[in-house]
């Protein structure tokens, strides 16, 4: 009884793994929490922008596995922003969040880096989440390997 248990355990973990591998990019946006949530809940990150330290949730509100194009766009100096194009999951969750969170902040992870706060002021229904620089040309082209281009029909 106990191999066959092992053995499941062992190919499950095996199994996450290589989902993990699979993708190239990492997109995570983190919505603002409430400060009197436990660490169960949520951590605690220094705002670029206001330097004051902000609650944040600990589960990722959208991923990369929400979007479906991107169209990337030099910002200057090895610098460079995108569009991003969410499908529809990635779309209603982010159209419910701009609403749930109307005056919050936005925290935007790449890879693993902090790369911008956007705040929310307005409903955002349309799907598409704009990132105004902070990323690097490796970010662009490890985008690639996962999305295709706005205007372009995925190979």
């Amino acid at each position: 009884m106990k191999s066959p248990c092992v053995t499941a355990l062992a190919l499950v973990i095996l199994l996450q793994a290589a989902e993990a591998q699979s993708g190239h990019c990492m997109l995570r946006l983190h919505a603002e929490a409430n400060p009197r949530d436990t660490a169960v809940f949520a951590t605690s990150v220094r705002a670029q922008f206001s330097g004051k330290d902000i609650a944040i949730e600990k589960v990722a509100r959208i991923s990369e596995r929400d979007v479906v194009a991107f169209q990337p766009y030099p910002a200057g100096a090895g610098n460079y922003g995108a569009l991003f194009q969410l499908d529809d999951h990635g779309r209603i969750t982010l159209d419910a969040l701009s609403i749930e969170h109307r005056g919050g902040l936005l925290f935007v992870f790449v890879n693993g880096r902090a790369i911008t706060e956007l705040q929310i002021d307005k409903r955002v229904a349309d799907g598409k989440i704009y990132i105004a620089s902070g990323l690097t040309a490796a970010d662009i082209e490890s985008m690639k390997k996962d999305w295709h281009l706005l205007g372009e029909h995925k190979r």
